[in-house]
Parts: C-alpha cells; structure tokens; sequence
C-alpha cells in the first residue's frame, strides 16, 4: 500500500508491505525503527523468536512516550521481560501487526509525538 505523506516536519512511513517498509521513500528489506524526532535506523533485532530486553533498551536513551511495536504479520506480544525497563522509565508500548505499527505511527508523529516504530518485518 501506498501512502501519501501529511505536512510533517519529521521521518514518514510512506509505504508497506509484506517484507517491506519505506521512509521518507527509502525502502527498507530488514528490522528496523523509526523515531519521529531523528528518523530511521536498522533494529538490531533478529526476529520475533529472538526477542530479549537488550533489543528494546536502546530506545530508553531517544527518550519517546511510546514505542509501536510491530510484531510482523500477525499480532505478537513480547513476553514482559523485554519491557520491563521501558516501563520503569514510564514508556509505554503498544504492540499491533507491523501494518497497522506503520499507520499508527505516521499518524502520532504527525501530531507531534514522541513515538518509535519498532518493527519486525
């Protein structure tokens, strides 16, 4: 699906689909995150499966409201372990399909939220 970008001052998912993610029009084959304040990186996460704290504890330091957590095709919860210290640091999480991860977060950033996608392709 193709998306058409809001008057947004920062990063934008501006398309998706099964295996893909594009930024701003870069197009991205692997995990990765988007912070609305600085942009995109790879996420050195290798997948669901493997998912541990450490993955999730680089996002503590870009200090974000919430992390959008997309879990891949389907919905998959991390097991709580791994937000433990985001909701220390009063982070909240909330965790969708990486499609539905993709249109909640151009819609938070557009408000001018502080908001991560974390996403599992």
């Amino acid at each position: 699906m193709k998306l058409q970008p809001d008057a947004a001052s920062g990063p934008s998912i501006t398309g998706y689909g099964a295996g893909w993610v594009s930024v701003n029009g870069e197009m991205f084959t692997h995990n990765l995150f988007v912070n609305a304040q600085s942009g995109s990186a790879l996420w050195q996460c290798p997948g669901f499966e493997a998912l541990q704290p450490e993955h999730f504890d680089p996002f503590i330091a870009l200090q974000p409201a919430l992390i959008i957590f997309g879990s891949g095709e389907r919905i998959r919860f991390p097991h709580p372990s791994c937000l433990q210290n985001l909701y220390a640091q009063r982070i909240g999480v909330e965790t969708m399909d990486t499609q539905a991860a993709c249109r909640t977060f151009n819609f938070l950033a557009a408000e001018g939220r502080r908001v991560i996608a974390a996403l599992l392709l």
